[in-house]
């Protein structure tokens, strides 16, 4: 595990990056006692996105959040980027981490990567909270379909080679003036300095991979995902926060665990909840895993 110093920009943590399944990923770390806690971010995201979240839960446990394979100041070599992959990155940084099972929490686009981990290696994962988010075959790939309302960029970041001629050399523009405005994202959510970032990261070569593999994922994965909800159904704790998506996350979690899901929503809340709501969150992922470690 190689650290480098604390951001000036978020002090609470330090920067680590881990060679796993073939690539590297970068991640942040903070807390030193407590379960431990991994976050994993969504669309157009980096573990930034977790920065208020983060030193709130850290009081409590011990917290990572992890840039996903072509995400971030991860890896973005020529490669896959499938749903699937991530998973299996996941799998192995956390035994790269040494820390034992962790409370896994996903939000929007990461749901397939985070219940591929909890379905098949359970033994990585106490509980999984989903955030926004939800998965192909239940109704996620639904998002893309523009006649009912869905958003045009999932297909063209889809398309293999677009992302790289729309979208990097743009992406700030893309992500702060367009993304987050479409949203309805306040701008006291979401900081200069964090679009600035965003857009670094995002505009490098390359730097819709990961967002492109893992919506690439969502089209075509469906089937895949019904059949391993009924051969391997979650067996550990499952809580579901909704805000702007309703019940769309409850609705996509509920059918591929046996167990009774829990599920929080978060009114007055927009699409992207740990920026716009980390107070709230924390409280809610706090008084779900402490009661399942306190049991």
């Amino acid at each position: 595990m190689t650290a480098t110093p604390a951001s000036p920009g978020v002090p609470e943590v330090t920067h680590h990056r881990a060679r796993v399944n073939g690539t590297t990923l970068h991640y942040v770390a903070a807390g030193t006692t407590g379960s431990p806690v991994l976050l994993v971010h969504g669309f157009p995201e980096t573990w930034r996105a977790f920065r208020k979240l983060i030193p709130l839960l850290a009081a409590h446990h011990r917290v990572f959040a992890v840039d996903l394979r072509g995400f971030g100041d991860s890896d973005t070599a020529p490669g896959d980027y499938a749903s699937t992959t991530s998973a299996e990155d996941l799998h192995q940084l956390i035994a790269h981490l040494g820390a034992g099972p962790v409370h896994l929490t996903g939000q929007d686009i990461s749901g397939a990567t985070v219940f591929r981990l909890a379905a098949t290696h359970p033994e990585d994962v106490i509980s999984l909270t989903a955030i926004e988010s939800g998965l192909a075959g239940f109704g996620a790939e639904g998002l893309a379909d523009v006649t009912h309302g869905g958003v045009w960029y999932i297909g063209a970041l889809a398309a293999p080679g677009i992302a790289g001629l729309l979208f990097e050399k743009e992406a700030r523009a893309f992500i702060g003036e367009y993304l987050y405005p479409l949203y309805g994202v306040p701008s006291a959510a979401v900081s200069t300095a964090d679009v600035t970032e965003f857009a670094r990261t995002y505009g490098r070569p390359g730097g819709f991979s990961g967002a492109a593999g893992l919506y690439r994922s969502m089209l075509t994965e469906g089937e895949e995902l019904r059949a391993l909800s009924k051969d391997k159904p979650l067996q550990m704790p499952v809580t579901t926060i909704g805000s702007r998506g309703g019940e769309f996350t409850y609705a996509a979690f509920r059918g591929v665990t046996t167990r009774e899901v829990t599920a929080l929503q978060l009114d007055g809340v927009g699409h992207y909840v740990a920026m716009e709501a980390p107070e709230e969150l924390a409280k809610a992922i706090l008084g779900f895993v402490d009661g399942i470690d306190a049991a």
